[in-house]
């Protein structure tokens, strides 16, 4: 069978919300844009997360592009054209005891030191104001006041569609089989088609080590399931997004009461197969830690679980920036807190194509800190994982 021969600017490796902001962001750039899924586009991770739109708590080198992302996200209708279910309730951070409370406090002054001001405290009393069904044993806690959540499927969805409208192609249920460079052009094969470009983004999430193979970057990347739970409806108790400071927690109401509990429990996945399975110890150990902090879900039900397939990297930072090879990104391994950064992370992937002016700080995320001083043996490990 001849295969379909395809030209543009740059292509993009993954239908994930990453993928597609990218190639949002690409497109309004003027740039011609091809999306590739071997699935449909948020089919994995971005589909079926908790739709946190959280600054509150974010590792230290992420707060500057939660930070940009947070504007973003109050011009998500119009830079979607959809609402994308965004709700700025705020997120709570719940200090369960005198040493969380310190933590919490601590940890202020440094987001302070960096020049962010959105971690505001609570003592024990503002707590309860926000969160009057919670135990009585907490202390005191943090809110984040522009945060929220939003319909992460509905979200990654709006992405692609206002990008078709800019002209991006999407090309689902098309599994990449080989990235070659040819001259100053990279060549992209599926089972049907040939793509040529200037560029090539690797948004592939847990598939993302593959991806980055091709593209001569060796990036470890370990395929997980964070499990997620969803309740029979409550009457009106809780307005936040709540987390702990010392459990794994997420935990929020929906205006038709229905509540959600996550937390990163994990569940087992076999990315070769797009398959999970749910850990029903691991999500008891979920509903008692949510319990303790809510009594009243004693008197809810869980009517659905279910689990993603999301990429961690050792350092669960994600990758994010140029690869060795002109033409080369990658926006991928955010180990399950990558929702909120999307607006951004597309916004600087496009940046950098585009070599816009910008003072990103990425350090932190660049492709090579994994392999950079390893021994020899340790890379060739890396190279030839067979985690996929």
């Amino acid at each position: 069978m001849v295969k379909d021969t395809k030209t543009f600017d740059a292509l993009i490796v993954g239908g994930g919300i990453h993928g597609c902001s990218t190639a949002l962001q690409l497109s309004n750039q003027g740039l011609i844009c091809a999306v590739v899924e071997k699935d449909t586009v948020g089919r994995h991770a971005s589909g079926v997360n908790a739709g946190g739109i959280r600054r509150l708590g974010r590792a230290f080198p992420e707060i500057p592009i939660a930070d940009l992302s947070a504007k973003l996200w109050l011009e998500i209708e119009e830079l979607t054209d959809d609402t994308c279910g965004f709700e700025a309730t705020g997120q709570v951070k719940v200090a369960e005891t005198k040493t969380d409370f310190h933590q919490l406090k601590e940890r202020i002054k440094k987001v302070t030191a960096m020049g962010f001001h959105h971690e505001e405290i609570l003592d024990r009393e503002e707590l309860f104001d926000h969160l009057p069904a919670l135990s009585n044993h907490c202390v005191g806690g943090v809110i984040t006041k522009g945060d929220g959540y939003a319909d992460p499927l509905r979200t990654t969805q709006a992405f692609k569609k206002k990008s078709v409208k800019l002209g991006v192609k999407f090309f689902e249920n098309t599994e990449v089989m080989s990235i070659k460079k040819t001259h100053k052009t990279w060549v992209t094969k599926t089972k049907y088609n040939t793509f040529l470009s200037k560029n090539v983004i690797n948004c592939a999430g847990a598939w993302g080590q593959k991806i980055a193979g091709f593209l001569g970057d060796f990036i470890p990347i370990y395929p997980r399931a964070p499990m997620l739970m969803i309740t029979s409806p409550l009457p009106p108790f809780l307005t936040p997004v709540v987390g702990s400071e010392s459990r794994a927690l997420s935990f929020k109401q929906f205006p038709n009461g229905n509540v959600l509990i996550g937390g990163g429990y994990l569940g087992t996945v076999d990315p070769k197969i797009n398959h999970t399975e749910l850990n029903f110890r691991q999500l008891s150990n979920n509903v008692k830690t949510a319990h303790s902090l809510f009594p009243i879900i004693e008197k809810a039900s869980i009517v659905r679980a279910w689990a993603g397939i999301e990429g961690f990297t050792p350092d669960n930072l994600p990758i994010i920036g140029p690869g060795h090879k002109n033409g080369v990104f990658h926006a991928f391994g955010f180990s399950a807190h990558g929702f909120q950064m999307a607006p951004a992370v597309g916004k600087i992937i496009s940046d950098l194509i585009i070599a816009t002016s910008h003072d990103y700080a990425l350090d932190a995320f660049r492709v090579n800190r994994f392999t950079k001083n390893a021994p020899l043996h340790q890379r060739a490990k890396i190279e030839n994982s067979d985690f996929f």
